[in-house]
Order: structure tokens, then C-alpha cells, then sequence
């Protein structure tokens, strides 16, 4: 196993609250005769056959980083578990963080109105149920503060199983912090929408965050983020 294959995987079960991992020993005669020392073998990240069901039931009342102080709920994701199409946002809010759903508030009611009308204007017979929501962190940041490379980092672990259980045909990035996530680019929105990037295997579009076309300056954006969503839509359903 890569040094940094291994050192990928002792963090991910770190973040999950195991400090000790156990492997059965080899007689000392054996080991002297040993030509090199047995390799330490781990379980597979995603685990074969992860469901969304198992990975909650992972996650728990988690507690692996300062987020959970102060939340009210953990937010999950919503949608259709076999959607062909996630759509990934930073983190919850207020209203996300007290009904434990995503996107519920503003924003959300914003991008529901654009994956409906979108959908409805080009003919393609789409819904919100149809899809599935979710985000970078599970747990709602403090006064909405982007959150931080460490929280990303223990969270991220568990979206990756969501969007690798998922399988869509195609991942909608919302924002400059989950196409950071994804993408682990430091590059800003306007320089990553409107063309396609790749999260593993699956096509990946980054587009503007809900939140920030509810600012009135953001005109452009807006016409931008509507065209970002219809190439996705067509890519997917047609």
C-alpha cells in the first residue's frame, strides 16, 4: 500500500473514533525467516455495498469536530437515494440546523425554484424529490462562517461514501467551498463554472451558491447559474 494511500485511510478511521487498529502477529521464528514484514490491510474506505442508511448510522451523534457544539440537528441529505444527479452545497443554516433537512431556507426555496423551472422550460419532467441534496459538513457553522479545513476534512469522508453509494450521473457543485472539496482547487466560482471538471469518475459542474444570487447585485450570476444548470439537466436526462 502507497505511503499516502495509507496515511488517507488511518485518518478516515482517526475521524471515525478509532485510535487503535489491530493486526494478528506472526510467530517471532516466522518473522525472523520473513523476507520483508507483513503488510497492514485495512478496509476499504467506502465499504462494498454502503447504502445512505449505513453511512447515517456511521455518522451517529457525531462528535468528531467542533461543530457539534453547537447544533441543534444533523443534516444529512434529502432526494432520491438513486438520483441521477446530487447536488452538493457548503453547509446548513438556521432552518437546515432546526428541521435537519437541506436547503429549506432561502436559498433552498431559490434552488428549487431553479432545478423545477429550469427542468419545466426545457421539457424535461424533473422535481426536487428527484434529485438528492446535501453537503460539504453535516452540522451548521457558527453565525454561517465558511467552514474550516478540518471540519471539510472529517466531513468530507462521509460525502465522498454518500456520492460514491449514490453513483449519479452527475454532481452540481453549489459554491466555491464544495467545488473546493471536490475538486481540492483553490480556485474561485467564476473561474471553475460553466465547463465540466471530474470528481473521481463522475462529471462535475461547479456553479454559484443559492445564497449568493439571493444578493441583488448579482445579475450576471444569476443568468450564469441558469445556464450552468441547464447544460446539467440536459447532460443527465436527455
Amino acid at each position: 500500500m502507497e505511503r499516502d494511500e495509507l496515511r488517507r485511510r488511518l485518518e478516515f478511521y482517526r475521524d471515525l473514533g478509532l485510535t487503535t487498529l489491530y493486526r494478528k502477529q506472526k510467530p517471532v521464528a516466522v518473522l525472523e525467516e520473513a523476507a520483508a514484514p507483513a503488510p497492514i490491510v485495512l478496509p476499504a474506505i467506502e465499504p462494498e455495498g454502503d447504502t445512505l442508511i449505513q453511512i447515517r448510522e456511521d455518522i451517529g451523534d457525531c462528535k468528531r469536530c467542533r461543530l457539534h457544539e453547537g447544533r441543534h440537528k444533523i443534516v444529512f441529505g434529502s432526494g432520491n437515494e438513486h438520483a441521477k444527479l446530487v447536488f452538493v452545497g457548503e453547509g446548513p443554516g438556521a432552518d437546515e440546523d432546526e428541521q435537519g433537512l437541506p436547503f429549506v431556507g432561502r436559498a433552498g426555496q431559490l434552488l428549487t425554484q431553479m432545478i423545477e423551472g429550469t427542468a419545466k422550460k426545457e421539457g424535461i419532467p424533473l422535481l426536487r424529490p428527484d434529485v438528492y441534496i446535501c453537503n460539504v459538513v453535516k452540522c451548521r457553522p457558527p453565525e454561517n462562517r465558511t467552514p474550516l479545513p478540518d471540519e471539510m476534512e472529517i466531513c468530507g469522508q462521509f460525502l465522498y461514501r454518500q456520492l460514491q453509494g449514490i453513483k449519479p450521473k452527475a454532481i452540481c457543485a453549489l459554491g466555491s467551498t464544495a467545488a473546493k472539496a471536490l475538486l481540492s482547487t483553490k480556485d474561485g466560482v467564476t473561474k471553475l463554472r460553466g465547463r465540466w471538471h471530474r470528481w473521481r469518475d463522475i462529471p462535475l459542474m461547479v456553479t454559484y451558491h443559492p445564497s449568493y444570487l439571493l444578493r441583488p447585485y448579482n445579475q450576471n450570476a444569476k443568468r450564469e447559474a441558469w445556464e450552468d444548470l441547464k447544460t446539467v439537466l440536459h447532460f443527465v436526462y436527455d
